[in-house]
């Protein structure tokens, strides 16, 4: 790691921050607002996965089905090794595939933001484009199912319960920072 004229850590190699938690968790607003704070590129790999379908999420689940978009996603992730220094915010799902998460590994850290379904769920404004959450009951065993999952993928953990998104990203910049990640 070294420092350029603007004092801004310059990492060497692919360092990108992987933000994965639950639908609704906040994970693409803290990479963009950290990518703000810090000047860094942020991505969405769901935003990532539509542009190279060509089409909406929603669209993809209803003609493709979730194999395919996870597909996708597996391909998004690959191309992202040719990057630098990304903030990248993940779909809900992206752990489900062990591969993701091992090119994630590969690639730089894995933050899990950590909070309740009931946070997420009052959070997710455009449910169509959530085309995995189903119902309140679904919901929950998709949360409890992958909650195990976000907690082994993830190399540093930040509890976002009762948290503005403004306490998040203050106190994630703080511990990136520190840790030498931004």
């Amino acid at each position: 790691m070294k420092f350029d004229d603007t004092r801004y850590i310059v990492h060497e190699g692919c360092d990108h921050i992987f933000f994965v938690g639950f639908l609704g968790a906040g994970k693409s607003t803290l990479a963009r607002n950290l990518g703000e704070m810090f000047h860094r590129r942020y991505v969405d790999t769901d935003r990532l996965a539509e542009k190279a379908a060509g089409k909406s999420l929603g669209d993809i689940y209803a003609t493709d089905g979730e194999i395919y978009f996870r597909n996708i996603e597996t391909k998004v992730l690959r191309d992202l090794r040719s990057k630098k220094s990304l903030l990248v915010s993940c779909g809900g799902g992206i752990v489900e595939r062990a591969k993701n998460v091992e090119l994630m590994h590969e690639m730089g850290v894995i933050v899990y933001l950590d909070g309740s379904l009931e946070d997420s769920l009052r959070q997710i404004q455009r449910v169509d484009r959530r085309p995995d959450l189903g119902t309140l009951d679904h919901a929950r065993r998709l949360y409890e199912h992958r909650r195990p999952l976000y907690e082994a993928a993830a190399d540093i953990t930040i509890d976002i319960r009762e948290k503005t998104f403004q306490q998040v990203t203050l106190a994630s910049g703080k511990l990136l920072w520190e840790r030498g990640l931004l």
